[in-house]
């Protein structure tokens, strides 16, 4: 590696053990027109992996399942966009791959052992212009599912919103998320977050460490459906006809399963998520093989099975989501296009920002959701959400 670093004139971060590791045939393993093929060729031996950090920098790791390179992304829409030309191509296929990830994520099992209890509800709190009121579900016999329903103070029927969260520091009692989904509340629409598997509240129950584990995965997708039918089934101000799906990061991950997992989903906004070569770096996004499904698909495709509903994604400069503009989003438009309906898939990229959930980012799901679901824009004023402690926002098990 010394030798490669002298002859390209590049330096290397390990976040791998290389002591005492012998490469055969190493020089034979050097291509002089491409560090990057060189450091494919030596890498490839020790299961490792490389990753550039910048134009003379470069960081050898372990080999991650989730995580690969946008070139291979690229390749992988290219194989994709041979399977189908037109609507019926894409709609057999479509079919046969929702059935294969449903399988694969193994969630029917979990449902079939489902404990149908009341929940717990808080007490709801009145601020300005929407309420929020706490729910503990028992999902699995004792286990539960943490949330908080952010209700508008005007009465009616109102669009619901499912807002699966992702690793952000905070988790869903963070400033940005309190934000959000108030904002959106106020504007008219009530929307659901709840905690990510051992995290917040059901890090109580499992511990911190069963996040890591595929179980995360499914029960993830599991609280989202549980969550969603107890409002389509018990909330007589959710207007069925305006359902969506929304979260960024991880949550981003699990806003895309659950557009393949319901049918009740009528508009979804994925936020600096969405890429071809990255299925989401934690077990709780990817620790299910449901990539191999149909023989292999990603993200992008299990997206656009989605297809004609109103679709935001949301992508950055700064993250695995910096190729959507040139790479995922034309994918998508050429799927939206079997449906004539090029016009309901669009893309907010902020090219100078960074991975997060600021701002800028909270004001394109604002835009998309008023015009999908006809929200009041005069509402749009986050300084009018009180932010409050995380402990207000937990539910007391009885």
């Amino acid at each position: 590696m010394e030798d490669v670093s002298t002859r390209f004139h590049v330096r290397f971060k390990y976040n791998v053990d290389t002591v005492g590791k012998r490469l055969p045939y190493a020089d034979y393993r050097v291509r002089p027109y491409s560090i990057e093929e060189t450091l494919t060729n030596i890498c490839k031996y020790f299961d490792f992996n490389w990753w550039k950090q910048s134009d003379n920098l470069y960081k050898i790791k372990p080999y991650e399942y989730p995580r690969r390179h946008t070139d291979d992304g690229s390749k992988m829409l290219a194989y994709l966009n041979t399977l189908y030309s037109d609507k019926v191509q894409f709609e057999n296929r479509k079919d046969s791959v929702r059935k294969e990830v449903r399988q694969l994520l193994g969630i029917d099992a979990y449902k079939d052992s489902l404990v149908h209890k009341k929940p717990i509800l808080g007490k709801v709190r009145k601020y300005d212009g929407y309420t929020v009121q706490n729910i503990c579900l028992e999902t699995l016999p004792g286990e539960h599912v943490f949330g908080s329903i952010y209700t508008p103070a005007k009465k009616g029927k109102h669009a619901l919103i499912i807002c699966p969260d992702g690793h952000f520091n905070g988790g869903r009692y963070r400033k940005d998320e309190q934000q959000r989904l108030a904002t959106l509340a106020r504007m008219g629409a009530i929307c659901v977050d709840f905690d990510l598997y051992g995290w917040g509240q059901s890090e109580q129950e499992y511990g911190k460490d069963s996040h890591h584990t595929d179980r995360a995965h499914v029960i993830q997708a599991l609280n989202a459906e549980v969550l969603l039918d107890y409002m389509w089934n018990n909330r007589k101000d959710v207007d069925k006809k305006r359902i969506g799906v929304n979260g960024g990061s991880g949550g981003g991950t699990h806003t895309v399963l659950m557009t393949v997992l319901d049918d009740r989903i009528t508009a979804a906004a994925p936020t600096v998520n969405l890429a071809s070569h990255f299925d989401g770096g934690c077990p709780c996004e990817s620790g299910k093989p449901i990539q191999t499904a149909g023989g292999g698909t990603c993200n992008p495709e299990l997206l656009a099975f989605f297809a004609p509903k109103p679709l935001l994604v949301v992508s950055d400069g700064g993250d695995w989501t910096a190729s959507v503009p040139e790479l995922e989003f034309p994918y998508l438009q050429r799927v939206y296009g079997f449906y004539g309906a090029q016009n309901k898939v669009e893309n907010v990229h902020l090219p100078q920002e960074r991975h997060d959930y600021g701002v800028n980012k909270r004001n394109a799901n604002y835009e998309f959701f008023i015009k999908v679901f006809g929200l009041d824009r005069k509402m749009w004023d986050e300084s009018k959400v009180t932010i409050v402690k995380p402990e207000v926002l937990q539910s007391v098990l009885k």
